[in-house]
């Protein structure tokens, strides 16, 4: 989370007098807010239900699954922060540094996470497509809980920094929430943090789609089966798509607040225009994790038929036990999502 704009006035080396930001912050407190719950609202409900039906549904029973529950729930972590940061936009930051901290962590575990096990279900997809004889020894529950959990392991040891430096304060009339770089290795600090982020959250999944959406494109064109060759070719182009739409433009403006004098941006007003990209740029960064089971989990049939299976099993008769429509047992379709040969019948639902 950047709260550089959250300052009352942002100095930098390259500066000789305070850059005041209030212009900055009154934009914040009145289109933040609304935005964030918007958010919240529909990414919370979203992420959920993908929860749910993975569970009660399709019962976590191939790697995919555990993926897409590790997915689903990093979004969920990182949605948990996003009504915290709509207040503190809104006004200063009152919930005290434990709390400061705590969300911080939350907020980044579940930025990284996510981007991790984007990368995993890429090389999930690759394996089970260009290598389906490999993917049937390979792509197991067991391997799926092992690297999941190695994963967040992961991605907690990335944002140690990020919580270890940032800590709430009075910086003139109002309390923030901010990182705090050791004045003697600021710009290390500073640096080194966002060249992490655009290393883990743009370079690295760029490289890995690219390589693998290379292989499994030549693979599906050579697929007998054209519906099923253009359904996976869709949904493959939307995932790349989709994300970097998304994500890139924040790392873009975050390489340039950072470097800003590299971009000859070391200005005030610059600075200013920076940070209202900035928030532009993350919160349309933040809402991809409302994204997330559009593209991974209802492009799908087979998803879509579990969604109506859930809520005529488990919403719908609650509400009307006796109406006859619900008395018949609903058969759960399409359990299977693993073929000995081409991979073809997981190529034609996405996930």
């Amino acid at each position: 989370m950047d709260y550089q704009t959250a300052s009352p006035a942002y100095y930098d080396f390259g500066m000789s007098e305070p850059c005041h930001k209030a212009d900055v912050r009154h934009v914040a407190a009145r289109l933040l807010p609304p935005l964030y719950s918007l958010v919240f609202i529909f990414g919370f409900v979203g992420n959920m239900l993908v929860v749910l039906i993975l569970i009660y549904c399709k019962k976590l029973k191939s790697m995919t699954d555990i993926y897409l529950l590790n997915l689903a729930v990093s979004d969920l972590l990182f949605l948990l922060t996003i009504p915290f940061w709509a207040h503190y936009a809104a006004g200063q930051w009152t919930l005290g540094n434990a709390m400061c901290q705590l969300l911080t962590g939350l907020y980044f575990i579940g930025f990284f996470s996510g981007i991790f096990f984007i990368i995993l279900l890429t090389l999930d997809r690759y394996l089970a497509i260009v290598h389906a004889v490999l993917a049937l020894k390979a792509r197991t529950v067991t391997f799926g809980v092992v690297t999941s959990g190695l994963t967040w392991g992961v991605a907690l040891s990335a944002s140690l920094p990020a919580i270890i430096f940032t800590r709430s304060q009075k910086e003139g009339s109002r309390c923030t929430c901010s990182p705090h770089f050791p004045p003697s290795q600021y710009h290390f600090w500073k640096n080194f943090q966002t060249l992490k982020m655009i290393v883990l959250g743009l370079v690295l999944p760029l490289l890995v789609m690219v390589v693998c959406y290379s292989g499994i494109l030549k693979t599906l064109l050579r697929c007998r089966n054209e519906k099923k060759k253009h359904k996976a070719v869709r949904l493959i182009f939307a995932i790349m798509i989709v994300y970097f739409v998304f994500w890139a433009p924040y790392n873009i403006v975050l390489l340039l607040s950072t470097f800003p004098e590299f971009f000859g941006l070391n200005d005030c007003n610059s600075s200013n225009r920076l940070d209202r990209a900035m928030q532009v740029t993350e919160t349309l960064g933040m809402t991809h994790c409302g994204i997330n089971p559009v593209i991974y989990a209802f492009v799908g049939e087979k998803f879509r038929n579990y969604v109506s299976v859930f809520f005529r099993k488990h919403v719908a008769r609650r509400f009307c036990k006796h109406c006859p429509i619900f008395q018949r047992e609903i058969p759960e379709r399409a359990n299977s999502i693993y073929t000995r040969s081409t991979g073809e019948q997981e190529i034609s639902t996405g996930l």
